[in-house]
Protein backbone atom coordinates (compact mmCIF):
# COMPACT_ATOMS: atom_id res chain seq x y z
CA UNK A 1 0.00 0.00 0.00
CA UNK A 2 1.54 3.50 -1.19
CA UNK A 3 2.22 6.16 1.34
CA UNK A 4 -0.66 7.93 -1.11
CA UNK A 5 -2.99 5.51 -1.09
CA UNK A 6 -6.37 7.56 -0.15
CA UNK A 7 -8.44 4.94 1.42
CA UNK A 8 -9.50 5.33 5.02
CA UNK A 9 -7.18 3.45 7.47
CA UNK A 10 -9.74 1.30 8.98
CA UNK A 11 -11.74 -0.75 7.00
CA UNK A 12 -13.66 -3.05 9.32
CA UNK A 13 -15.86 -0.42 11.44
CA UNK A 14 -19.52 -0.32 11.22
CA UNK A 15 -21.72 2.95 11.93
CA UNK A 16 -22.83 0.90 15.21
CA UNK A 17 -19.61 0.17 16.60
CA UNK A 18 -16.66 2.38 15.04
CA UNK A 19 -13.31 2.76 16.06
CA UNK A 20 -12.42 4.83 18.78
CA UNK A 21 -8.97 7.06 19.54
CA UNK A 22 -7.29 8.80 21.87
CA UNK A 23 -4.70 11.23 21.15
CA UNK A 24 -2.43 11.91 24.23
CA UNK A 25 -0.66 15.41 24.28
CA UNK A 26 2.70 16.23 26.04
CA UNK A 27 4.58 20.32 25.38
CA UNK A 28 4.17 23.54 24.40
CA UNK A 29 1.00 24.91 22.67
CA UNK A 30 2.49 23.51 18.83
CA UNK A 31 1.81 20.09 20.35
CA UNK A 32 -1.71 20.98 21.47
CA UNK A 33 -2.53 22.70 18.05
CA UNK A 34 -1.32 19.19 16.40
CA UNK A 35 -2.80 17.51 18.23
CA UNK A 36 -6.07 19.08 17.13
CA UNK A 37 -4.78 18.24 13.27
CA UNK A 38 -4.28 14.36 14.33
CA UNK A 39 -7.65 14.63 15.90
CA UNK A 40 -8.98 15.42 12.67
CA UNK A 41 -7.46 13.38 10.37
CA UNK A 42 -8.56 10.15 12.87
CA UNK A 43 -12.30 11.44 12.58
CA UNK A 44 -11.69 12.36 8.87
CA UNK A 45 -10.93 8.25 8.22
CA UNK A 46 -14.05 7.24 10.32
CA UNK A 47 -12.58 6.91 13.97
CA UNK A 48 -14.45 8.19 17.11
CA UNK A 49 -13.34 10.13 19.73
CA UNK A 50 -13.22 7.70 22.72
CA UNK A 51 -14.82 8.70 26.19
CA UNK A 52 -13.38 10.77 28.60
CA UNK A 53 -10.80 9.36 30.46
CA UNK A 54 -10.82 6.17 28.69
CA UNK A 55 -6.98 5.41 29.81
CA UNK A 56 -5.87 3.55 27.17
CA UNK A 57 -9.04 1.75 26.19
CA UNK A 58 -9.49 2.96 22.80
CA UNK A 59 -8.97 1.15 19.51
CA UNK A 60 -6.05 3.68 18.45
CA UNK A 61 -3.91 5.58 21.09
CA UNK A 62 -1.54 8.26 20.35
CA UNK A 63 1.04 9.86 21.74
CA UNK A 64 2.21 13.37 21.03
CA UNK A 65 5.56 13.66 22.23
CA UNK A 66 7.66 16.63 23.51
CA UNK A 67 11.78 16.23 23.95
CA UNK A 68 12.24 18.88 25.54
CA UNK A 69 10.54 18.18 28.99
CA UNK A 70 12.75 16.54 31.76
CA UNK A 71 12.64 12.84 31.28
CA UNK A 72 10.59 12.94 28.46
CA UNK A 73 11.59 9.88 27.51
CA UNK A 74 11.35 7.90 30.95
CA UNK A 75 7.67 9.32 30.55
CA UNK A 76 6.79 7.84 27.62
CA UNK A 77 8.27 4.78 28.00
CA UNK A 78 6.33 4.23 31.38
CA UNK A 79 3.12 5.00 29.30
CA UNK A 80 3.74 2.61 26.78
CA UNK A 81 4.55 -0.24 29.46
CA UNK A 82 1.28 0.25 30.80
CA UNK A 83 -0.68 0.12 27.22
CA UNK A 84 1.43 -3.44 26.71
CA UNK A 85 -0.93 -5.60 28.78
CA UNK A 86 -3.96 -3.97 27.33
CA UNK A 87 -2.85 -4.36 24.21
CA UNK A 88 -2.11 -7.72 24.36
CA UNK A 89 -5.70 -8.47 25.50
CA UNK A 90 -6.97 -6.49 22.72
CA UNK A 91 -6.69 -7.30 19.13
CA UNK A 92 -6.58 -4.83 16.27
CA UNK A 93 -5.37 -2.21 19.19
CA UNK A 94 -2.86 0.25 17.81
CA UNK A 95 -0.26 2.55 19.41
CA UNK A 96 1.44 5.32 17.22
CA UNK A 97 4.14 7.89 18.81
CA UNK A 98 4.68 10.96 17.21
CA UNK A 99 6.00 14.62 17.93
CA UNK A 100 9.42 15.64 19.11
CA UNK A 101 10.49 13.00 20.74
CA UNK A 102 9.62 10.45 18.15
CA UNK A 103 11.31 12.97 15.53
CA UNK A 104 14.71 12.51 18.03
CA UNK A 105 14.60 8.86 18.76
CA UNK A 106 12.99 7.62 15.37
CA UNK A 107 13.90 3.77 15.56
CA UNK A 108 14.92 3.67 19.59
CA UNK A 109 11.41 4.20 20.36
CA UNK A 110 10.51 0.80 18.86
CA UNK A 111 13.20 -1.32 19.80
CA UNK A 112 12.13 0.21 23.48
CA UNK A 113 8.92 -0.94 22.83
CA UNK A 114 8.30 -3.03 20.01
CA UNK A 115 4.75 -3.66 20.48
CA UNK A 116 4.08 -0.11 19.07
CA UNK A 117 2.36 0.02 15.52
CA UNK A 118 3.26 3.62 14.49
CA UNK A 119 6.61 6.23 14.29
CA UNK A 120 6.05 9.25 12.90
CA UNK A 121 7.54 12.90 13.19
CA UNK A 122 6.52 16.58 13.62
CA UNK A 123 7.07 17.10 9.78
CA UNK A 124 4.45 14.48 8.36
CA UNK A 125 1.86 14.28 10.80
CA UNK A 126 -0.69 13.88 7.70
CA UNK A 127 0.71 10.55 7.54
CA UNK A 128 -0.81 9.27 10.68
CA UNK A 129 -4.22 7.32 9.20
CA UNK A 130 -2.18 5.56 6.38
CA UNK A 131 0.67 4.39 9.01
CA UNK A 132 -1.97 2.96 10.69
CA UNK A 133 -3.47 1.32 8.05
CA UNK A 134 -0.17 -0.15 6.48
CA UNK A 135 0.88 -1.22 9.97
CA UNK A 136 -2.36 -3.05 9.99
CA UNK A 137 -1.93 -4.63 6.76
CA UNK A 138 1.41 -5.77 7.09
CA UNK A 139 1.60 -6.90 10.73
CA UNK A 140 4.88 -4.24 11.43
CA UNK A 141 5.87 -1.45 12.55
CA UNK A 142 5.83 1.37 10.27
CA UNK A 143 8.66 3.95 11.17
CA UNK A 144 8.35 7.13 9.13
CA UNK A 145 10.52 10.71 9.83
CA UNK A 146 10.57 13.20 7.25
CA UNK A 147 13.44 15.56 7.22
CA UNK A 148 11.84 18.72 6.36
CA UNK A 149 8.10 19.57 6.25
CA UNK A 150 5.78 17.50 3.71
CA UNK A 151 2.78 20.42 3.98
CA UNK A 152 1.80 23.19 6.25
CA UNK A 153 -0.24 21.78 8.80
CA UNK A 154 -3.05 23.84 8.70
CA UNK A 155 -3.61 22.68 5.66
CA UNK A 156 -5.03 19.71 7.33
CA UNK A 157 -8.40 18.40 9.22
CA UNK A 158 -8.50 19.60 12.79
CA UNK A 159 -10.79 19.11 15.42
CA UNK A 160 -10.45 22.25 17.53
CA UNK A 161 -10.62 21.35 21.38
CA UNK A 162 -13.11 24.71 21.50
CA UNK A 163 -16.08 26.11 19.84
CA UNK A 164 -14.93 29.73 20.62
CA UNK A 165 -11.41 30.48 20.56
CA UNK A 166 -8.65 28.64 18.85
CA UNK A 167 -4.97 28.54 17.65
CA UNK A 168 -4.07 29.68 14.18
CA UNK A 169 -0.26 28.88 13.46
CA UNK A 170 1.75 31.21 11.94
CA UNK A 171 5.04 29.78 11.15
CA UNK A 172 6.69 26.39 12.10
CA UNK A 173 10.30 25.87 12.83
CA UNK A 174 12.97 28.20 14.27
CA UNK A 175 16.37 30.03 13.24
CA UNK A 176 17.48 30.34 16.75
CA UNK A 177 20.54 28.00 18.08
CA UNK A 178 19.96 28.45 21.98
CA UNK A 179 21.93 25.80 23.57
CA UNK A 180 19.82 24.45 26.02
CA UNK A 181 16.84 23.99 23.05
CA UNK A 182 16.38 21.06 21.06
CA UNK A 183 13.55 22.08 19.56
CA UNK A 184 15.15 23.96 16.01
CA UNK A 185 17.16 20.48 14.97
CA UNK A 186 13.75 18.66 15.72
CA UNK A 187 11.03 21.35 14.04
CA UNK A 188 13.82 22.38 11.56
CA UNK A 189 14.26 25.92 9.95
CA UNK A 190 11.77 28.73 10.26
CA UNK A 191 8.64 28.89 7.27
CA UNK A 192 6.57 31.13 7.30
CA UNK A 193 2.73 30.81 5.89
CA UNK A 194 1.60 32.98 3.31
CA UNK A 195 -0.72 35.88 4.73
CA UNK A 196 -3.33 35.83 3.04
CA UNK A 197 -3.68 31.59 4.05
CA UNK A 198 -3.68 33.26 8.02
CA UNK A 199 -6.25 35.58 7.44
CA UNK A 200 -8.61 33.35 5.48
CA UNK A 201 -8.19 30.94 8.14
CA UNK A 202 -9.13 33.39 10.75
CA UNK A 203 -12.13 34.16 8.80
CA UNK A 204 -13.60 31.05 8.21
CA UNK A 205 -13.00 30.45 11.49
CA UNK A 206 -15.04 33.74 12.93
CA UNK A 207 -17.51 32.58 10.37
CA UNK A 208 -17.77 29.44 12.52
CA UNK A 209 -17.94 31.08 15.76
CA UNK A 210 -14.82 31.51 16.89
CA UNK A 211 -14.29 35.24 18.51
CA UNK A 212 -10.76 34.96 20.20
CA UNK A 213 -7.50 33.56 18.18
CA UNK A 214 -3.81 32.72 19.45
CA UNK A 215 -1.74 33.43 16.63
CA UNK A 216 1.39 30.73 17.06
CA UNK A 217 4.84 30.11 15.92
CA UNK A 218 8.12 29.16 17.41
CA UNK A 219 9.07 32.27 17.95
CA UNK A 220 5.88 34.16 16.54
CA UNK A 221 7.49 37.43 15.85
CA UNK A 222 10.53 36.62 13.89
CA UNK A 223 7.22 36.13 11.16
CA UNK A 224 8.09 37.47 7.89
CA UNK A 225 11.75 36.58 8.05
CA UNK A 226 10.86 33.58 5.55
CA UNK A 227 9.38 36.09 3.46
CA UNK A 228 11.89 38.94 3.67
CA UNK A 229 9.57 41.82 5.29
CA UNK A 230 10.31 42.57 8.97
CA UNK A 231 6.98 44.03 9.16
CA UNK A 232 4.93 41.41 8.26
CA UNK A 233 4.32 40.26 11.87
CA UNK A 234 2.70 44.21 12.72
CA UNK A 235 1.07 43.89 9.43
CA UNK A 236 -0.83 40.66 10.36
CA UNK A 237 -1.80 42.08 13.52
CA UNK A 238 -3.65 44.99 12.11
CA UNK A 239 -5.10 43.02 9.34
CA UNK A 240 -6.55 41.00 12.28
CA UNK A 241 -8.18 44.05 13.70
CA UNK A 242 -10.08 44.31 10.12
CA UNK A 243 -11.87 41.26 10.69
CA UNK A 244 -15.17 41.59 11.71
CA UNK A 245 -16.48 39.69 14.93
CA UNK A 246 -12.96 38.71 15.84
CA UNK A 247 -12.65 40.26 19.76
CA UNK A 248 -9.40 39.12 20.77
CA UNK A 249 -6.39 38.63 19.41
CA UNK A 250 -3.23 37.12 21.03
CA UNK A 251 0.09 35.17 20.13
CA UNK A 252 2.83 33.34 21.72
CA UNK A 253 5.36 33.78 22.27
CA UNK A 254 7.95 36.33 20.72
CA UNK A 255 11.23 36.41 21.04
CA UNK A 256 13.37 39.78 22.27
CA UNK A 257 15.36 40.26 19.56
CA UNK A 258 13.04 40.30 16.95
CA UNK A 259 10.67 42.24 19.15
CA UNK A 260 10.31 45.72 17.49
CA UNK A 261 8.91 49.31 17.89
CA UNK A 262 6.23 48.40 14.97
CA UNK A 263 5.06 45.81 16.93
CA UNK A 264 4.58 47.61 19.90
CA UNK A 265 2.56 50.14 17.84
CA UNK A 266 0.63 47.44 16.40
CA UNK A 267 -0.57 46.30 19.54
CA UNK A 268 -1.21 49.41 21.11
CA UNK A 269 -3.17 50.76 17.88
CA UNK A 270 -5.34 47.56 17.17
CA UNK A 271 -8.20 47.61 19.42
CA UNK A 272 -8.79 43.94 19.10
CA UNK A 273 -5.59 42.46 20.14
CA UNK A 274 -5.04 42.28 23.77
CA UNK A 275 -3.16 44.12 26.20
CA UNK A 276 -0.88 40.82 26.96
CA UNK A 277 2.52 39.45 26.19
CA UNK A 278 4.42 36.37 27.17
CA UNK A 279 8.23 37.43 26.90
CA UNK A 280 11.07 35.15 28.05
CA UNK A 281 13.95 36.34 29.76
CA UNK A 282 15.56 32.86 30.09
CA UNK A 283 17.98 34.77 32.66
CA UNK A 284 18.85 38.54 33.14
CA UNK A 285 22.34 38.06 33.47
CA UNK A 286 24.27 39.60 30.27
CA UNK A 287 26.90 36.66 31.07
CA UNK A 288 24.56 33.77 30.90
CA UNK A 289 22.32 34.85 28.25
CA UNK A 290 25.54 34.87 25.99
CA UNK A 291 25.94 31.42 27.04
CA UNK A 292 22.41 30.43 26.07
CA UNK A 293 23.35 32.02 22.74
CA UNK A 294 20.56 34.46 23.49
CA UNK A 295 20.88 37.28 21.22
CA UNK A 296 19.70 40.55 23.81
CA UNK A 297 21.18 41.66 27.10
CA UNK A 298 19.49 42.79 30.50
CA UNK A 299 19.40 46.77 28.95
CA UNK A 300 17.75 45.67 25.58
CA UNK A 301 14.41 43.43 27.68
CA UNK A 302 14.05 45.77 30.65
CA UNK A 303 13.89 48.69 27.29
CA UNK A 304 11.10 46.62 25.93
CA UNK A 305 9.12 46.17 28.91
CA UNK A 306 9.16 49.93 29.31
CA UNK A 307 7.71 50.39 25.92
CA UNK A 308 5.25 47.73 26.48
CA UNK A 309 3.93 49.54 29.58
CA UNK A 310 4.26 53.18 27.86
CA UNK A 311 1.75 52.25 25.30
CA UNK A 312 -0.28 50.07 27.13
CA UNK A 313 -0.02 50.76 31.03
CA UNK A 314 -2.20 47.84 31.81
CA UNK A 315 -0.83 45.20 29.83
CA UNK A 316 0.01 42.06 31.55
CA UNK A 317 3.57 40.70 30.80
CA UNK A 318 4.28 37.15 31.61
CA UNK A 319 7.77 35.55 31.18
CA UNK A 320 10.29 31.90 31.31
CA UNK A 321 13.34 31.99 33.80
CA UNK A 322 15.33 29.58 33.92
CA UNK A 323 17.45 28.88 37.03
CA UNK A 324 20.79 27.04 37.43
CA UNK A 325 22.02 27.16 33.87
CA UNK A 326 25.41 25.91 33.78
CA UNK A 327 28.14 28.38 34.99
CA UNK A 328 25.39 30.57 36.81
CA UNK A 329 26.98 32.10 39.70
CA UNK A 330 25.25 33.81 42.64
CA UNK A 331 25.72 37.38 40.91
CA UNK A 332 24.41 36.17 37.53
CA UNK A 333 21.10 34.61 39.73
CA UNK A 334 21.03 38.13 41.26
CA UNK A 335 20.96 39.91 37.95
CA UNK A 336 17.92 37.64 37.07
CA UNK A 337 16.55 39.05 40.62
CA UNK A 338 17.23 42.10 39.54
CA UNK A 339 14.81 42.13 36.11
CA UNK A 340 12.01 40.38 37.76
CA UNK A 341 11.72 43.02 40.42
CA UNK A 342 12.37 46.20 37.67
CA UNK A 343 9.64 43.98 34.98
CA UNK A 344 7.07 43.15 37.48
CA UNK A 345 5.79 40.37 35.77
CA UNK A 346 2.39 39.20 36.05
CA UNK A 347 3.04 35.62 36.34
CA UNK A 348 6.70 33.73 35.49
CA UNK A 349 7.06 30.32 34.65
CA UNK A 350 10.08 29.60 36.29
CA UNK A 351 12.49 26.53 35.69
CA UNK A 352 15.43 24.59 37.38
CA UNK A 353 17.77 23.88 34.50
CA UNK A 354 18.47 20.03 33.89
CA UNK A 355 20.26 18.40 30.91
CA UNK A 356 18.34 18.21 27.73
CA UNK A 357 20.47 15.04 25.96
CA UNK A 358 21.62 16.54 22.19
CA UNK A 359 21.98 20.41 23.41
CA UNK A 360 25.16 22.36 23.87
CA UNK A 361 24.67 22.90 27.05
CA UNK A 362 24.63 19.08 28.75
CA UNK A 363 28.27 18.95 27.65
CA UNK A 364 29.35 22.51 29.46
CA UNK A 365 31.37 22.61 32.27
CA UNK A 366 30.57 24.46 35.67
CA UNK A 367 27.15 22.19 35.70
CA UNK A 368 25.41 23.84 39.18
CA UNK A 369 24.99 21.37 42.04
CA UNK A 370 21.65 20.21 42.28
CA UNK A 371 21.03 21.69 45.96
CA UNK A 372 22.17 25.10 44.73
CA UNK A 373 19.64 25.23 42.26
CA UNK A 374 16.46 24.51 44.27
CA UNK A 375 17.67 26.97 47.14
CA UNK A 376 17.82 29.72 43.94
CA UNK A 377 14.41 28.44 42.88
CA UNK A 378 12.67 28.84 45.69
CA UNK A 379 14.21 32.42 46.29
CA UNK A 380 13.06 33.12 42.73
CA UNK A 381 9.61 31.42 43.24
CA UNK A 382 8.73 33.21 46.36
CA UNK A 383 9.92 36.99 45.18
CA UNK A 384 7.30 36.25 42.00
CA UNK A 385 4.57 34.67 44.03
CA UNK A 386 5.09 37.80 46.01
CA UNK A 387 5.08 40.30 43.14
CA UNK A 388 2.23 38.79 41.59
CA UNK A 389 -0.12 39.01 44.24
CA UNK A 390 0.98 42.88 44.35
CA UNK A 391 0.51 43.34 40.72
CA UNK A 392 -3.11 41.36 41.22
CA UNK A 393 -3.74 43.44 44.02
CA UNK A 394 -3.85 46.68 42.00
CA UNK A 395 -6.68 45.36 39.44
CA UNK A 396 -9.16 45.44 42.89
CA UNK A 397 -11.52 47.99 42.22
CA UNK A 398 -11.71 47.54 38.36
CA UNK A 399 -14.53 46.91 35.81
CA UNK A 400 -13.69 44.42 33.10
CA UNK A 401 -15.24 42.52 30.66
CA UNK A 402 -14.38 38.47 30.79
CA UNK A 403 -15.23 36.04 27.89
CA UNK A 404 -16.28 33.17 29.88
CA UNK A 405 -14.17 29.97 30.09
CA UNK A 406 -14.99 25.83 30.62
CA UNK A 407 -13.00 24.15 32.83
CA UNK A 408 -11.02 26.79 34.50
CA UNK A 409 -12.24 26.31 37.79
CA UNK A 410 -11.90 23.58 39.84
CA UNK A 411 -14.09 24.50 42.43
CA UNK A 412 -16.77 26.00 40.62
CA UNK A 413 -19.15 23.80 41.30
CA UNK A 414 -18.94 23.87 45.03
CA UNK A 415 -18.55 28.13 45.15
CA UNK A 416 -21.22 28.54 42.48
CA UNK A 417 -18.96 30.81 40.38
CA UNK A 418 -17.94 30.63 37.01
CA UNK A 419 -14.94 31.92 35.35
CA UNK A 420 -13.56 33.70 32.80
CA UNK A 421 -10.63 35.40 31.20
CA UNK A 422 -9.65 39.19 31.16
CA UNK A 423 -8.36 41.25 28.31
CA UNK A 424 -5.14 40.84 29.90
CA UNK A 425 -5.99 36.91 30.22
CA UNK A 426 -5.71 36.95 33.60
CA UNK A 427 -8.49 34.36 35.42
CA UNK A 428 -11.05 35.74 37.01
CA UNK A 429 -13.77 33.22 38.63
CA UNK A 430 -17.27 35.07 39.20
CA UNK A 431 -20.36 34.83 40.77
CA UNK A 432 -22.53 32.97 38.69
CA UNK A 433 -25.42 35.55 37.40
CA UNK A 434 -29.22 34.28 36.73
CA UNK A 435 -29.07 34.74 33.40
CA UNK A 436 -27.66 32.09 31.22
CA UNK A 437 -24.40 32.07 30.27
CA UNK A 438 -22.29 30.18 28.13
CA UNK A 439 -18.73 29.54 27.61
CA UNK A 440 -17.73 32.30 24.71
CA UNK A 441 -20.43 34.97 26.03
CA UNK A 442 -18.97 38.35 27.55
CA UNK A 443 -19.66 39.32 31.69
CA UNK A 444 -18.84 42.63 32.49
CA UNK A 445 -17.04 42.57 36.87
CA UNK A 446 -16.02 44.71 38.86
CA UNK A 447 -12.76 42.53 40.57
CA UNK A 448 -13.24 42.65 44.82
CA UNK A 449 -10.43 40.25 45.52
CA UNK A 450 -6.86 39.24 44.35
CA UNK A 451 -4.67 35.86 44.92
CA UNK A 452 -1.50 35.59 43.43
CA UNK A 453 -2.36 33.49 40.58
CA UNK A 454 -6.62 34.27 39.84
CA UNK A 455 -8.81 37.40 40.61
CA UNK A 456 -12.40 36.98 42.17
CA UNK A 457 -15.69 39.38 41.23
CA UNK A 458 -18.40 38.28 43.84
CA UNK A 459 -20.64 40.66 43.26
CA UNK A 460 -23.40 40.52 41.11
CA UNK A 461 -22.51 40.56 37.31
CA UNK A 462 -22.65 44.07 35.74
CA UNK A 463 -23.68 42.86 32.20
CA UNK A 464 -24.41 39.83 29.93
CA UNK A 465 -23.52 39.45 26.56
CA UNK A 466 -24.56 36.60 24.24
CA UNK A 467 -22.25 36.29 21.52
CA UNK A 468 -22.15 34.66 18.43
CA UNK A 469 -19.26 32.81 20.15
CA UNK A 470 -21.63 31.44 22.80
CA UNK A 471 -24.26 30.06 20.10
CA UNK A 472 -21.63 28.13 18.58
CA UNK A 473 -20.25 26.85 22.30
CA UNK A 474 -24.01 25.86 22.73
CA UNK A 475 -24.28 24.33 19.11
CA UNK A 476 -21.68 22.12 19.67
CA UNK A 477 -22.44 20.86 22.55
CA UNK A 478 -25.65 20.15 21.90
CA UNK A 479 -23.84 17.72 18.82
CA UNK A 480 -21.94 16.56 21.20
CA UNK A 481 -24.86 15.49 23.30
CA UNK A 482 -26.49 13.90 20.69
CA UNK A 483 -23.38 12.19 19.38
CA UNK A 484 -23.23 10.42 22.77
CA UNK A 485 -26.44 9.52 23.36
CA UNK A 486 -25.94 7.99 19.75
CA UNK A 487 -22.51 6.03 19.67
CA UNK A 488 -22.38 6.25 23.48
CA UNK A 489 -19.46 8.47 23.72
CA UNK A 490 -18.00 10.99 26.76
CA UNK A 491 -18.35 14.59 26.08
CA UNK A 492 -14.82 15.56 24.77
CA UNK A 493 -13.06 18.70 27.00
CA UNK A 494 -14.15 21.69 25.34
CA UNK A 495 -12.25 25.03 26.53
CA UNK A 496 -10.09 27.75 25.45
CA UNK A 497 -6.79 26.68 25.07
CA UNK A 498 -4.79 27.18 27.82
CA UNK A 499 -2.99 30.59 27.72
CA UNK A 500 0.60 29.55 28.61
CA UNK A 501 1.12 26.32 29.78
CA UNK A 502 4.05 25.43 31.81
CA UNK A 503 6.88 25.64 29.53
CA UNK A 504 10.39 24.24 29.86
CA UNK A 505 13.65 25.58 28.91
CA UNK A 506 13.66 26.85 25.98
CA UNK A 507 12.67 28.13 22.82
CA UNK A 508 9.29 30.65 22.62
CA UNK A 509 6.57 28.01 22.55
CA UNK A 510 8.51 25.64 24.57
Amino acid sequence: MSSSDPRPAVDDRSPEHPKTYEVRTYGCQMNVHDSERLSGLLEGAGYVRAPEGSDGDADVVVFNTCAVRENADNKLYGNLGHLAPKKAQRPGMQIAVGGCLAQKDRDTIVKKAPWVDVVFGTHNIGKLPVLLERARVQEDAQVEIAESLEAFPSTLPTRRESAYAAWVSISVGCNNTCTFCIVPALRGKEKDRRTGDILAEIEALVGEGVSEITLLGQNVNAYGSDIGDREAFSKLLRACGGIEGLERVRFTSPHPRDFTDDVIAAMAETPNVMPQLHMPLQSGSDTVLKAMRRSYRQERFLNIIEKVREAMPHAAITTDIIVGFPGETEEDFEQTMHVVREARFAQAFTFQYSKRPGTPAATMENQIPKEVVQARYERLVALQEEISWEENKKQIGRTVDLMVAEGEGRKNGATHRLSGRAPDNRLVHFTKPDAEVRPGDVVTVEITYAAPHHLLAEGDVLNVRRTRAGDAWEKRNQEEQDKKQGVLLGLPKIGVPEPLPAVTGGCAVE
